[in-house]
């Protein structure tokens, strides 16, 4: 929609015009890349030069710097589709846009509107002075123009405004004036039309005029989404009053006026330090409006900048935002006026006043910067309970930016002639503005030989069956299903204690709410209240005790979403609070653990260590990471009114699971339980057990109701409840040679489960089963804890445990090769594995390619000579760092719980020739149903449109496995091959009979003989099976293997961080689908990339989690993407463990990311030798630009040391 509507307003958009419009869009699955990659082709820059050729040669092959070094290589291919196959935009071909709509906005006069809800009444005044009369009337009423705030409270907040008033189209509101002085906007202007008059400006007048607006401009790159910024309105961002405003620091620093009008007149008040006078307050008395603001112009000898530090780049709310004015005595460098302000330092946005007033007089120069920053330091303080945490960060924070604020002004000056101190040439990159540069990209794989038949799609990159269906919006997903007659919604009763008795549950008020037909609670559980997806240790609904915040206790169901949410919210609960457990620290302390616990030991460790030129000790905690699928969890559950049947439409990658557990909750038998599932917007492991949760109350809900009732999650209900991704703590001792070589390892990891086993004992084994990563290791010993704690129990997660085993392996052999001050590639190359060794779960590796995928990346990336850029660049510049890293992954492929290693397919062939395709997998975006078409079509030798999948299903596929552990192609796709070729083999004589027939000429012949057209397929992985005891047997049937290269740029000031560049080479053996594979390395690559470096979820001591949506939890947006990315897979390895000789793809690249990780480290490195300091240091993961600045020890961190542990409450603790 997005870029509908850029080419709607600008029908040849540049490259830099789609980035602007996709702001504020985020996509969980693919990377980013192919997206932009598709709509560059509408853009300027893109399209296919129809053969002609640029200046780069081709389109097709121009920026690729591949064909260099392979040109022998003829079977490569290095794009995925061909832009010349696509129908050109043609802008007179879209439909007209309702005439009645574009009548609306050029004739558009105010008309006096007054809307009447059951709580609110909505006010649209059609004057300037009917609005002042009605904000006289209700001096309490809400204002609201783009509703950006307001509807948030509404929603979020449980607030409840009985007035709103509406001023949107009063012209006095919009009008924009040019005066003497400046600019004045009515306060009803967008953020959208301020920023383009504002822009205009700024080309017509004279510099030096131009300061302010600049530095708003600055602030509106990076304030929310286009989409937010064309209908918030400035007077709302003022009045809002919000302590982290990215705008009000800017209209403070420059001073601004303001309008305020009442129906008995205005007055004028500027913004300075007396105008916010509490949080969220204003100076405003309650019947006046904001009228309109002036934003003036700048003097001669003015400097104004503007600065925002936030979490991520872009769409996203500031950590600190400040600007800054200073105005010299004509020609001099005497501060004349200063004017400091600061947001997200204070409960309102703040002037540092007494900082300004001691630097009156004061010349620009070195003295100036350090009495600045000792008085910002002393200051600008926080209490170390402050909400929002950071404290140490902060604080730092409000003086690296007036450090880049001051080396801006001292080259302005200089600029100007003014003799000052010049700025040395290696802090010049500290004083830069940030522009980011459009992404490119290459991919590379293994094109099919000529002379294969066209039916035989399998190695070809095919489009995703659903895509275009995906792309126009007509894919159904669950809530899609139209309503039933009769049907009903459910929301949820969850806890908001972390660990307590409940003493009493009191419905009353609810149950006489509008709308509200039952509430279900675990008395109405008509079967059995004890669930879980292995051990039986959770409860359907919790009757006795809560075990976390958003335990579900009961339900609410009624005739909308709406009444059944407010209902909800209306059950009281009384508790008896007991103490939480909360952190993975808190669990040690307090032996709190489920059992086993598990170890894997090799080798002999005592004589390792013993043998070891050096051992050193170190730890490394891992945060966990929200799922953030696109659809939330959703479940419809239709009651077939006889014998205890039941349909449910689930967005699960476990429809068997979900079977069993809905007819245990019901009581019934599993045959009285069908599960469907068309496709999933995306599960990423987080819908394997935990739908259940879900599922379960509304089966319940169903039946006691025998009416269909649905219930899709909230963004906030599914985060709050679901659990995500195991946080780690990894401990470990490492006795190593001089040379590198490591010789001993003893290592314990803690993960933190939750409140319920769950899968976390299987993800803590194949953590185990990855403690070496792709390393050998002689003597070594892991031990696995299972932290029993007061969350939401954790669960599988893209990687499953994998990526938390091999983090810690790379922090201890980064920590070896800074012990020794050797390069870290040379230490991980030094300890690779090589072919034929084995395993500390003594398994042997056959068909190695690591090796291969290693030197491959080191050509690919040109890493020497980057390595040699790298270090030079850091001579350079001492407040910018550049870093690099080369990071190896081995994913072992199946499940570890061995019976989960099967898989079913049904195949039917209808009379007409037409194909009807069922398998065990469920379709979540990976492409699954796609891949299981080509193999189809390859066996039965049809072309691919004959075939058809509908849905996943239990009354089809009985007994399936979820569609998780990478395993899903492998074993779904051996099976349809089983199914596909029997029929063929059922085919074949009337193939012989007629050999110049048709396929439907012979699927005829044999209906007519009575032949049976319809077959089961089965598959299960052979030798398979570990046991711990003794530590032998095949834990794997294969290994996925990659490597890649990442080099980044932080701003050692402020902790941000650019993904400069990234090479993944990845052995996905003979790729099934090079174009799907493609984008699962770089979809879970960007995963990766958001777990290791931006994505935080934080929980209060008392286990409350305060990160519930995308407002406060970031996911990688599309400015995350390294700007040179390569994606490469291996040629020439084929796989003899898998269907067509293919690899697994889905979970191993995630671990890639860790190379940005780990190259951050490696920046930070380079920094702290600046500051004198060398060797291994501590940085969690992820690695936030909190972490990354407070790592980088200089003068500015040294004037705000932390507050001590144990002194005070702490906002959000690292669980």
């Amino acid at each position: 929609m997005s870029m509908y509507a850029l080419l709607r307003n600008n029908p040849t958009p540049k490259m830099v015009d789609v980035e602007e419009a996709f702001q504020g869009n985020l996509c969980r699955c693919t990377g980013y890349r192919p997206i932009l990659e598709g709509y560059k082709t509408l853009t300027v820059e893109g399209g296919c030069c129809g053969g002609r050729g640029r200046d780069d040669g081709c389109c097709m092959t121009n920026g690729n710097g591949a064909e260099e070094s392979c040109e022998e290589d003829v079977d490569e291919s290095t794009f995925l589709f061909n832009a010349a196959d696509f129908a050109p935009f043609d802008p007179t071909q879209e439909v007209i846009f309702p005439p009645e709509l574009m009548s609306l906005t050029t004739t558009q006069t105010s008309a006096s509107l007054c809307f009447h809800g059951a709580r609110a009444t909505w006010l649209q005044p059609g004057s300037l002075d009917e609005f002042l009369r009605l904000k006289w009337k209700h001096p309490a009423g809400r204002v609201v123009v783009g509703n950006t705030e307001v509807g948030i409270e509404v929603k979020f907040k449980n607030m409840v405004y009985p007035v709103i008033l509406a001023p949107a189209f009063i012209p006095e509101l919009n009008t924009v004036t040019h005066t003497e002085d400046g600019v004045v906007f009515g306060a009803a202007c967008t953020l959208s039309h301020m920023g383009a008059v504002l822009k205009q400006a700024v080309e017509t007048l004279p510099p030096h005029q131009t300061q302010v607006f600049l530095a708003v401009l600055e602030q509106l790159r990076w304030f929310a989404g286009l989409q937010i910024r064309n209908v918030a309105a400035v007077g709302g961002n003022i009045m809002t009053a919000s302590p982290i405003s990215d705008l009000n620091p800017v209209f403070m620093a420059a001073s601004c006026r303001l309008t305020l009008m009442d129906k008995d007149g205005r007055r004028v008040v500027r913004m300075d330090d007396g105008f916010f006078t509490g949080y969220r307050k204003t100076s405003l008395r309650p019947q006046e409006i904001l009228l309109s603001i002036e934003i003036p112009y700048s003097k001669e000898s003015q400097f104004v900048s503007a600065f925002k530090q936030s979490p991520r780049r872009e769409d996203d709310i500031s950590i600190v935002t400040a600007a800054m004015s200073v105005t010299f005595a004509p020609g001099s460098e005497v501060v004349e006026d200063l004017r400091l302000s600061y947001g997200g330092m204070a409960a309102t946005t703040m002037l540092a006043t007494k900082t300004a007033k001691r630097l009156l007089g004061r010349q620009w120069g070195e003295e100036l910067l350090q009495e600045a920053c000792s008085s910002l330091a002393e200051e600008m303080t926080l209490d170390a309970s402050a909400p929002g945490g950071m404290v140490t960060y902060r604080r730092t924070l409000t003086l690296s930016l007036f450090y880049k604020f001051y080396l801006t002004v001292l080259q302005k000056l200089r600029e100007q002639g003014v003799n000052v101190v010049e700025v040395r040439s290696d802090c010049l990159s500290a004083a830069e503005v940030y522009h980011p540069e459009t992404p490119s990209s290459v991919q590379i794989y293994q094109a099919v030989l000529e002379g294969r038949g066209q039916n035989d799609v399998v190695g070809r990159p095919m489009m995703h069956l659903s895509a275009l269906k995906q792309a126009t919006g007509e894919a159904v997903y669950c809530d899609d299903v139209p309503l039933y007659e009769n049907e009903l919604y459910l929301a949820l009763v969850t806890s908001s204690k972390a660990h307590a008795n409940i003493l009493t549950i009191d419905a009353s008020a609810a149950e006489s709410m509008p709308g509200v037909v039952s509430c279900v609670f675990a008395a109405d559980i008509p079967g059995s209240n004890t669930t879980g997806p292995i051990q039986s240790d959770e409860t359907v609904l919790a009757s006795q005790q809560v075990t976390c915040v958003g335990h579900i206790i009961g339900a609410v169901v009624a005739d909308t979403q709406v009444h059944a949410q407010r209902a909800a919210k209306a059950v009281k609960i009384h508790y008896e609070e007991l103490k939480p457990v909360v952190t993975i620290q808190e669990a040690i302390a307090a032996q709190s653990f489920y059992q086993p616990i598990r170890t894997i030991q090799n080798g002999d460790l005592e004589a390792g260590f013993k043998q070891a030129d050096h051992i050193l000790e170190g730890e490394i905690h891992m945060g966990g990471q929200e799922h953030f699928y696109l659809e939330t969890n959703v479940t419809l559950a239709v009651p077939r009114g006889e014998d205890g049947e039941i349909e449910l439409f689930v967005s699960t990658q476990a429809a068997t699971k979900t079977q069993s557990l809905v007819a245990k909750a019901l009581g019934v038998p599993a045959n009285r339980v069908v599960v469907r599932v068309k496709r999933m917007g995306g599960g990423f492991g987080g819908k394997e057990t935990r739908t259940t949760l879900l599922s379960t109350v509304v089966a319940v809900a169903a039946s006691k109701l025998q009416r269909p009732v649905r219930c899709m999650l909230d963004r906030d209900e599914d985060m709050l409840i679901t659990g995500g991704r195991h946080p780690f703590y990894g401990k470990y001792k490492v006795g190593f040679l001089n040379s590198g070589k490591v010789v001993a390892l003893d290592v314990s990891y803690y993960c933190n489960a939750g409140n319920s086993m769950d899968l976390s004992l299987s993800v803590m084994e194949r953590a185990l089963f990855h403690m070496e990563n792709s390393y050998s290791l002689a003597n070594v010993r892991g031990r696995g804890f299972l932290c029993r704690t007061n969350l939401p129990s954790n669960t599988a997660f893209r990687g499953f445990g994998g990526p938390q085993g091999m983090m810690v392996t790379e922090s201890w052999i980064t920590d070896v090769a800074q012990t020794l001050g050797r390069p870290a590639e040379e230490v991980r190359r030094l300890n690779l594995y090589v072919e034929g060794q084995s395993t500390p779960y003594n398994q042997m590796l056959g068909q190695f390619t690591l090796d291969r995928c290693w030197d491959e990346c080191l050509s690919r990336s040109g890493y020497q000579q980057r390595h040699a850029a790298v270090n030079l660049y850091n001579k350079q510049n001492r407040w910018t760092k550049r870093g690099l890293a080369i990071v190896p992954t081995k994913f072992g492929i199946s499940f570890t719980a061995l019976f989960l290693n099967q898989a079913g397919a049904l195949v039917h062939i209808y009379a007409d020739g037409s194909v009807l395709l069922t398998h065990g997998g469920t379709e979540m975006g990976q492409g699954l149903h796609t891949k299981m078409v080509q193999i189809a079509s390859r066996v039965l030798d049809i072309p691919c449109s004959k075939i058809h999948i509908s849905e996943t299903s239990t009354n089809t596929v009985p007994n399936t496995s979820p569609t998780a552990a990478s395993a899903s192609s492998d074993l779904n796709g051996a099976a349809v091959q089983n199914a596909c070729e029997i029929l063929a083999t059922r085919l074949e004589p009337f193939k012989t009979k007629n050999p110049k027939g048709l396929w439907e000429d012979w699927v005829k012949a044999a209906y007519f003989d009575r032949v049976n057209l319809s077959a089961n397929g089965f598959y299960k992985t052979p030798d398979l099976g570990y046991a711990f005891d003794s530590n032998s047997g095949r834990a794997f049937n294969y290994f996925t293997y990659g490597v890649a290269c990442s080099e980044v740029e932080i701003d050692c000031l402020t902790g941000a961080h650019k993904n400069l560049s990234t090479t993944i080479v990845m052995d996905v053996g003979h790729s099934l689908n090079p174009a799907i594979d493609i984008g699962q390395v770089e979809g879970a690559f960007m995963q990766g990339l958001g777990l290791f470096t931006l994505e935080e979820l934080h929980y209060s001591p008392q286990g409350v989690l305060l990160t519930r949506g995308p407002g406060s939890y970031k996911i990688p947006a599309f400015g995350d993407i390294p700007t040179h990315l390569t994606v490469s897979l291996l040629r020439d390895a084929p796989n003899d463990k898998a269907i067509f000789a293919s690899k697994a793809v889905g979970e191993p690249p995630l671990f890639l990311a860790a190379s940005v990780f780990y190259a951050i480290k490696d920046a930070i490195s380079a920094a702290r030798v600046e500051s004198g300091i060398s060797g291994p240091f501590r940085l969690d993961s992820p690695a936030s630009g909190e972490r990354i600045r407070n790592a980088c020890s200089d003068r500015f961190t040294k004037l705000c040391p932390p507050a001590e542990r144990g002194s005070f409450t702490p906002w959000s603790v690292q669980v």
